[in-house]
C-alpha cells in the first residue's frame, strides 16, 4: 500500500468518524452558559428573539471534520472532498434506514421491565425514550445529509477559488475563507429541515441556534488553526517532501 493511499484512508476514517458520530449526537441541545456557570444571556435581537448561548452537541466534534476537510482538499483536491463526502452521505442515509426500522422492532418484556425506573424512582418508558431520540435524530439526519453535501461542496470550491489567489502560501486563508461560507449555510439549512420542517421548533428557535452554532463554530475553527499546520507538518514528514510537494500540486490542478 503507498503512503498517498495510506494517507487518504486515514484521513477518511478521521473524516466518516467524526461526521456520523456528530449525526448521532446531534439531538441534544445543550446550554454552554449552564456549563459554564453563568445565567442564560438572552441577548436581545431582531425584535423579540432572544439569543443565549444553546447548541447542538454535534458541534463539539464537528471542527474536527473541518480540519479534516481542509488537509483531504490540501493533498488531493475537489475530487478527494468530494468522493468521501458522498461515502458520508451515503452512510448517514444508511444510518437513517436502520434506525428507522429498529425503532419499530417490537421491544422484549423483560428489556421493558429492567429499564422501568428512572434514578429517582420514577417510573421509564425505555423503548419509548429509545425511539423519542433516535427518530428526533432522523429529522437531524435528513436535514444533516442535505446541508452536509451543500456545504461540502461549498467549501471545496471556495477552498480552491481563493487557492488562485494565495497559491501554496496562506493555507489559514484558504481553510478559514472556505469555512466562514460553508458553514453559514451548513448551520441553519440544518436546523430549518431538523427542527423547523420534521420538528417542533419555531423560526426564532431556529435563527437563535443557527446563529449561535455558527459563531461557535467559526471561532472554534479559527482557534484550532495551529492543529492545521500541525498535521500539514505531520504529513509533510511523512510522505516526504518530494512526494508531498507533488501531491499538493495535483490537488491544486
Amino acid at each position: 500500500m503507498t503512503k498517498k493511499t495510506t494517507l487518504f484512508i486515514v484521513l477518511s476514517g478521521i473524516f466518516l468518524t467524526n461526521a456520523i458520530l456528530a449525526e448521532l449526537i446531534g439531538v441534544k441541545i445543550f446550554s454552554l452558559e449552564n456549563m459554564l456557570g453563568f445565567a442564560p444571556a438572552q441577548i436581545r435581537l431582531l425584535g423579540d428573539l432572544k439569543l443565549d448561548f444553546n447548541l447542538t452537541a454535534g458541534v463539539i466534534i464537528w471542527p474536527v471534520v473541518f480540519i479534516t476537510t481542509d488537509i483531504i482538499n490540501e493533498y488531493f483536491g475537489k475530487q478527494g472532498v468530494k468522493r468521501i463526502s458522498y461515502l458520508t452521505a451515503i452512510f448517514i442515509a444508511y444510518i437513517f434506514i436502520i434506525i428507522w426500522f429498529v425503532t419499530d422492532l417490537p421491544p422484549a418484556q423483560f428489556w421493558l421491565e429492567l429499564n422501568s425506573t428512572a434514578p429517582g424512582g420514577n417510573s421509564f418508558d425505555i423503548n419509548f425514550a429509545f425511539s423519542k431520540i433516535f427518530r428526533q435524530g432522523s429529522g437531524i439526519i435528513i436535514g444533516s445529509i442535505t446541508a452536509f453535501l451543500i456545504g461540502q461542496l461549498l467549501d471545496v470550491y471556495v477552498f480552491h477559488f481563493l487557492r488562485g489567489f494565495t497559491g501554496s502560501k496562506k493555507l489559514w486563508l484558504r481553510a478559514q475563507g472556505s469555512t466562514l461560507v460553508s458553514q453559514l449555510i451548513d448551520s441553519f439549512v440544518v436546523l430549518f429541515i431538523a427542527f423547523y420542517l420534521l420538528g417542533n421548533w419555531n423560526f426564532s428557535q431556529v435563527i437563535s441556534v443557527g446563529i449561535i452554532n455558527y459563531l461557535y463554530k467559526v471561532t472554534v475553527a479559527i482557534i484550532l488553526t495551529p492543529l492545521l499546520y500541525l498535521a500539514h507538518y505531520i504529513i509533510d514528514n511523512y510522505l516526504g517532501n518530494e512526494l508531498s510537494e507533488k501531491m499538493i500540486e495535483e490537488a491544486s490542478k
